[in-house]
């Protein structure tokens, strides 16, 4: 089960997530060349990509950034970018341009404190955008939690596009990283599932005091947990309402 699109229009224009999508492009596209000769990738991860055991020890400080930015392979960044094109424009909606970066960097030092203290001796560099778009699933949870999202459910051979409430796609995948969280600590993997709880943990603390600021449950309360604009609760758009 993966998102394909979300029924909440934003008011605004995401600049700062267009900006993000490709600035992860851009980068990605700059040593996909690479791909193809595994020493050199190795040697190019092994400077910019972030390795816990390194972190740990009291040096290279900056791969806690330009981690987030690099990806390991085509697959890896149009998922990531796929999550933040659904959801990330209405997070940013709500919380203005600047506050909404400060807001992703965040997210993403979040989820890299949680996977550097799950693996602290690890020397396997770590790459990725998903725990800072963790950050950004955890806020929409919180504002958005019963916004419309059209998802492609996958089950062997049947493949349908269903409309879910945003609580049941994102309460899922969470439930999905903790689950793989406490797996890969038994038997290793590698995907970092503890920077995506980290993230989305992260997200949901930094996003607490702006819903609260919102109204809290009042919130809520007054869309019935939808979102405010959205077309199911538009007056123009009545024949669309559930």
């Amino acid at each position: 089960m993966f998102p394909v699109r979300d029924h909440n229009p934003s008011q605004n224009k995401p600049y700062v997530t267009w900006a993000l999508m490709a600035i992860n492009i851009i980068v990605f596209l700059s040593y996909a060349p690479l791909m193809g000769n595994q020493q050199a990738l190795a040697s190019f991860f092994d400077t910019w990509a972030m390795i816990p055991a390194e972190i740990t020890s009291g040096t290279e400080y900056h791969t806690a950034l330009t981690s987030m930015f690099l990806h390991g392979r085509f697959m890896h960044l149009g998922g990531n970018m796929l999550f933040l094109w659904i959801f990330g424009d209405n997070v940013e909606d709500q919380m203005g341009h600047l506050p909404y970066l400060a807001f992703y960097l965040a997210s993403g030092f979040g989820a890299d404190a949680a996977h550097i203290f799950s693996n602290t001796e690890s020397l396997i560099p770590t790459v990725g955008a998903s725990g800072a778009i963790a950050g950004v699933m955890g806020a929409y949870l919180l504002l958005f939690p019963k916004a419309k999202v059209d998802v492609f459910l996958i089950l062997v051979v049947i493949f349908k596009k269903i409309t879910i409430p945003a609580f049941i796609v994102l309460g899922a995948w969470m439930g999905m990283q903790l689950f793989s969280g406490v797996a890969s600590s038994a038997t290793g993997g590698g995907v970092a599932y503890w920077a995506h709880v980290g993230g989305f943990v992260a997200g949901l603390a930094l996003t607490y005091p702006l819903w609260v600021k919102l109204g809290g449950v009042n919130f809520w309360n007054t869309h019935n947990f939808h979102p405010p604009h959205a077309p199911f609760f538009d007056p123009r758009f009545k024949e669309k309402k559930p």
